[in-house]
């Protein structure tokens, strides 16, 4: 819900940063032992049985604001804070659903659910762009002799070609910085965590093999690859 507040059409800037402040009361509100919301009474148990921080749910509300206010980024820095607003609270909290509370798995996790949103930005370069949004870091758009105007207009150049290579080939190295994450975690998850994994990678190597060139044709999975990565999920 909150989500759709931040990128739903028909609603001002205003409105929208309005609506996700009035979440939040209602969240910490259902934290203090006050839901009346269905969403929060819901919750609200769910935070009781499972022990779940606050802070989490936070960190996503703050992404969620983000995305309203800041649709430009200078570093790299830069847009692994968002990252850890919008994408690793989500492999926290399934971790805490499945009783994996240790600092380990969640670091492993938040190098995971970091190369996912990268993964995410990458396929969807040409997207966001509509919207506005430009997630490639500007001081690497810079770097590699690309612009931003050029990425506007859909130039897919060389420069363009090896800057999407570099986000590409460090977003990899992330995934293998969390893979260790498949082999802590029991079978209650494993499944899941390796089809995760599996079909970022994939999304990867679909960019690659185009060229890098995601302003034509947004890489996907077709049936055949999400075929082969469930099959090798199955024999581990």
């Amino acid at each position: 819900i909150a989500d759709d507040y931040a990128d739903e059409p028909g609603l001002t800037p205003a409105e929208r940063i309005n609506s996700i402040a009035e979440w939040e009361e209602q969240l910490i509100d259902a934290y203090r032992g006050h839901a009346h919301h269905p969403v929060f009474v819901a919750l609200r148990e769910t935070v009781d049985h499972f022990e779940i921080p606050v802070d989490l749910f936070q960190k996503l509300l703050k992404a969620f604001r983000s995305d309203v206010t800041t649709h430009r980024y200078e570093s790299f820095e830069d847009v692994l804070g968002y990252c850890e607003n919008s994408a690793n609270p989500i492999g926290r909290l399934m971790l805490l659903l499945f009783n994996y509370r240790s600092e380990t798995p969640m670091e492993l996790s938040d190098s995971i659910c970091t190369a996912l949103q990268l993964t995410n930005f990458w396929q969807d370069v040409a997207v966001d762009l509509k919207k506005d949004r430009v997630y490639i870091p500007l001081e690497d758009i810079r770097e590699f002799g690309y612009s931003e105007e050029e990425l506007l207009s859909l130039r897919c150049s060389q420069a363009f070609k090896d800057l999407m290579c570099y986000q590409v080939e460090r977003t990899e190295q992330m995934f293998q910085d969390g893979k260790p994450l498949l082999s802590e975690v029991g079978k209650d998850l494993r499944m899941e965590l390796q089809l995760t994994w599996k079909g970022g990678m994939r999304i990867l190597k679909k960019i690659e093999h185009q060229e890098y060139d995601v302003l034509a044709r947004r890489p996907s999975l077709s049936l055949m690859n999400k075929t082969s990565i469930l099959l090798s999920s199955l024999v581990g």
